[in-house]
């Protein structure tokens, strides 16, 4: 059986080790933010970033080298909200925040398994996979989610106001696909680690 080389110096090791730590602290903080999301969301009064057609910001109507300036969102607290429109709201910041936690579970493992000079183990495939999933799926269905659920709070304000149309975008979904080039990414990454594992079960098999 191939003998196991040393572990890392001790620089390596406190640098892996900080590292694993600071994914460690980000997928707590990603923990946080759903939460943070769900308790404003389902609170009395949610605040929510609403897209608004080209609104005149007339606070910059008597700044000097200013001719003009619009605001393309604005931050609409309600009183009243549909549960449906409050979950889709929730979705569009859980979904992202989701790969957030697997991605740091992946570099923290990796991190940690790197220490004990064991880089190649299957799970970490497995975990870069699954965030790679993660990452599309929230990228994607989280912004959907997220223009979903406004679409809901403009028809409920219409209902009872058709003039709010005017002000506010029916359904706006602006979709970043930066997150989606990192999925591919992982995806990459996740198949490296399998193909590394293989190589290495080969060459322990030879000696």
């Amino acid at each position: 059986m191939l003998t196991r080389q040393g572990r890392p110096s001790l620089a390596d090791g406190i640098a892996l080790g900080l590292i694993a730590t600071g994914a460690v602290s980000v997928g707590i903080g990603a923990i946080f933010a759903v939460a943070s999301a769900a308790f404003e969301m389902f609170g009395a009064a949610p605040a929510v970033l609403m897209p608004v057609h080209d609104v005149d910001l007339t606070a910059l109507d008597d700044v000097s080298g200013v001719s003009a300036a619009t605001v393309d969102s604005a931050l609409v607290t309600f009183s009243t909200m549909t549960t449906g429109a409050r979950w889709m709201l929730l979705l569009e910041v859980a979904l992202p925040a989701l790969a957030t936690m697997a991605l740091c579970a992946g570099v923290w493992w990796l991190g940690v398994s790197l220490i004990r000079s064991r880089p190649f183990r299957a799970s970490l495939g497995w975990i870069f996979g699954l965030a790679a999933c993660l990452m599309l799926a929230g990228a994607l269905l989280g912004q959907l989610a997220g223009g979903i659920g406004r679409a809901m709070v403009v028809q409920d304000l219409a209902a009872a106001d058709p003039g709010v149309e005017d002000v506010l975008w029916t359904l706006l979904v602006q979709f970043d696909l930066a997150p989606v080039g990192w999925a591919f990414a992982l995806a990459l990454i996740a198949g490296v680690f399998e193909i590394g594992r293989r190589l290495e079960r080969d060459t322990e098999g030879l000696v």
